[in-house]
């Protein structure tokens, strides 16, 4: 007889071990969640490092045998929708970021782009039922799934929208799960003191062929009058409908390109108004990440 509750908890540890986690609680989290639950119905097309062809314009997919459970308790991207070449991120990436949210039981997050609803039920793990999460997803179909997947949770909120208008909330973790141009102010408002968001900023990839971006995940600390900043990682990740701002694609490839040494070299993201200056890594409208 399969005991997927073994299986959950060795995929659990072995994320931690991959990921680095140190939140407390987080891997039980991840450990208590069926990921299976979350998608649809196996065999699934499947997504492994491997399966990235060096200098190729496109992923190599391959298919799993059958639609036991237990082959998707492992560091593998799932297909959440195989025509349009939607998947559940990546387990060793999103929990990182999650991890860096430094969640704590009773906190209240936001998380926008939560797809079917796997990471939202993590974060809504961590956080347990005295926590609250709000969840937007643009994709109509995918929030009516994520919401019937999340019923079981009362303490999670679903929403179709966008979430690019402002929030009657505040929030002390905020998960952005789609490559932005910016962080928007309604996210930033909605951050309580001492409060952590995860952004992938990341210029459009034409050449892929679909609606990746890449670009870098940053972590933004709020502050009394202004936000700290930090890389996490570089990232290749779908685009957030309807919050981009495309002008700004070649402001942020400018950007990238002057490589590591600038980019870990940012401290702050700032909102007051102020002209260009030589510490400015990426200056937009509203916001500006800078060095110093």
């Amino acid at each position: 007889m399969i005991d997927l509750a073994q299986y959950r908890r060795f995929f659990a540890e072995e994320i931690e071990a991959v990921a680095k986690l140190r939140t407390p609680g987080l891997v039980d989290a991840i450990a208590s969640v069926p990921r299976e639950r979350f998608l649809p119905p196996g065999p699934w097309t499947v997504l492994a490092d491997s399966d990235w062809m060096v200098g190729a314009s496109s992923r190599i997919t391959r298919t799993t045998e059958d639609g036991d459970p237990r082959r998707v308790y492992h560091n593998i991207v799932v297909a959440i929708d195989p025509a349009r070449q939607l998947f559940n991120g990546q387990p060793s990436t999103l929990t990182a970021w999650i991890d860096a949210l430094g969640l704590t039981p009773g906190a209240r997050v936001l998380h926008v782009g939560c797809a079917l609803g796997y990471y939202t039920a993590v974060l809504a793990q961590a956080v347990g039922p005295s926590g609250r999460v709000v969840a937007y997803e643009v994709d109509e179909a995918l929030a009516a799934e994520a919401r019937q997947n999340l019923a079981f949770m009362s303490w999670v909120d679903v929403r179709h929208d966008d979430a690019s208008r402002p929030c009657d909330e505040i929030f002390d973790a905020i998960l952005i799960n789609a490559g932005v141009t910016h962080p928007l102010d309604v996210w930033l408002d909605a951050l309580a003191p001492g409060g952590r968001i995860i952004v992938p900023l990341t210029g459009m990839m034409p050449a892929m062929g679909s609606n990746l971006g890449k670009g870098l995940v940053w972590l933004l600390t709020r502050r009394d009058r202004d936000f700290a900043a930090r890389v996490l990682s570089m990232v290749a990740i779908y685009s957030a409908l309807g919050v981009r701002d495309e002008s700004l694609n070649a402001v942020l490839g400018n950007a990238m390109m002057g490589g590591p040494g600038q980019w870990q070299a940012v401290t702050r993201l700032r909102r007051d108004a102020h002209e260009p200056a030589a510490s400015c890594w990426f200056h937009a409208n509203t916001c500006c990440l800078s060095m110093g």
